[in-house]
């Protein structure tokens, strides 16, 4: 059963700063908790991690499973495996690096099989965080071999989304990156790569595509993004757009992940920082008082669940944003530490992270049992950045 949307998010304003400039404000709450301790950030993170990493192939608690799920390069798990590698560059544990190290030798650093679906490009990026901790250019040279087909033959298909009839495979379009959440999956990947190989032909690409989709999805009067040309027209019960929770926590988080490969002289730089920015801006008025964002970003806020996933992302963006200089601390931490204090009363004594949105491509019900490698990834995101800010 889908998920009712209801109301425009009232409250959501601008307000004036002291230099006359308009300043987001978020919905009014109690207090923001205060900031946590490095150490109780660090327990949190390897909690959360461990008990993941001990349920990689026991996925009992999973229901709605996929047979891809339970593989490595696929995009489910590539989100956590990507984002283990930011617990594995802050822990004084050596087991998180062992772990990424294992799996890619196991996987032979492959990127997934789907040669120009953006979802099995993501896995390259905990490949290309390998080859900087020691493995070398052996752990990049699978990947550039696959993104070398794809620069020799690049695809020129519109991006228009018709959905396949079921089992008729995937969308024709996603040869390109026509829904946003390939924002998250490929581009970090590519701008790393260009970066550490000095071939400016990736990042090219990257940033070719990235504009067309964001050309394409992005509404400019929301600063927010469609999923995918499907929503173009879809209204909630109340007449609001429909704009995904995670859908644009992809596209936020993936910013947040992609930014800091891009050199800082860069030309091309500033115009991913304004698009931060802008969503930064709009995001920050949407959160909801309990600190978690709503699973469709404009419904109304006393009627939307709690959904984790999507607020993990959240929550890193505007952490990192935070920590890079390029958010106002004043405006975004009260955000991040609601958002924290969220994502920590989601996770269960057994230290799995409950409240995850299962797989889908719009808002949907969610329990306080769903459980997602990618939800995981999230949270672990969310705690290096916040991790940083405690600094």
């Amino acid at each position: 059963m889908k998920l009712k949307l209801a109301a425009l998010l009232a409250g959501a304003a601008l307000a004036a700063s002291p230099s006359g400039m308009a300043r987001p404000v978020a919905p009014a709450a109690a207090t923001a908790p205060a900031l946590p301790s490095r150490m109780q950030v660090m327990a949190s993170m390897e909690r959360v991690a461990d008990w993941q990493l001990t349920h990689l192939d026991d996925l009992s608690y999973m229901p709605a499973a996929r047979p891809s799920t339970k593989r490595a390069r696929d995009w489910q798990q590539a989100t956590f495996w990507v984002a283990l590698t930011h617990l594995a560059d802050r822990s004084g544990s050596v087991r998180y690096k062992d772990a990424i190290f294992s799996k890619g030798r196991e996987e032979g650093w492959k990127l997934g099989d789907r040669l120009y679906h953006a979802d099995d490009h993501i896995i390259g990026a905990a490949w290309i965080w390998a080859a900087r901790k020691g493995a070398g250019a052996a752990a990049l040279a699978p990947m550039r071999a696959s993104f070398d087909q794809i620069l020799a033959a690049p695809k020129a298909n519109d991006l228009k989304f018709i959905a396949p009839e079921p089992g008729a495979g995937d969308p024709g379009c996603t040869t390109r990156w026509c829904w946003c959440d390939a924002l998250f999956m490929a581009p970090p990947t590519l701008w790393a790569l260009s970066k550490d190989t000095r071939d400016g032909r990736y990042a090219s690409f990257a940033d070719k595509e990235y504009r067309a989709t964001t050309d394409y999805l992005f509404d400019k009067g929301a600063h927010l993004y469609f999923r995918d040309s499907r929503f173009f027209d879809q209204r909630g019960a109340h007449g609001e757009k429909l704009f995904w929770s995670r859908g644009n926590g992809w596209v936020f988080s993936g910013l947040a992940r992609m930014i800091p490969e891009i050199p800082a002289k860069d030309p091309r730089r500033p115009y991913y920082i304004k698009l931060f920015k802008e969503m930064a801006a709009k995001l920050v008025t949407l959160q909801r008082g309990n600190g978690y964002w709503p699973p469709s970003l404009l419904a109304d806020p006393d009627r939307s669940q709690d959904e984790s996933s999507g607020t993990g992302f959240y929550v890193h963006g505007m952490a990192w944003g935070i920590k890079a200089g390029l958010l106002d601390r004043k405006t975004y931490l009260p955000a991040v530490t609601r958002g924290w204090a969220a994502l920590e009363h989601a996770v269960q004594p057994s230290g799995m992270l409950g409240w995850v949105q299962q797989v889908s491509d719009r808002p949907d019900v969610v329990k306080a049992e769903d459980a997602q490698f990618y939800g995981t990834g999230a949270y672990l995101l969310a705690g290096a950045a916040v991790y940083d800010l405690t600094r």
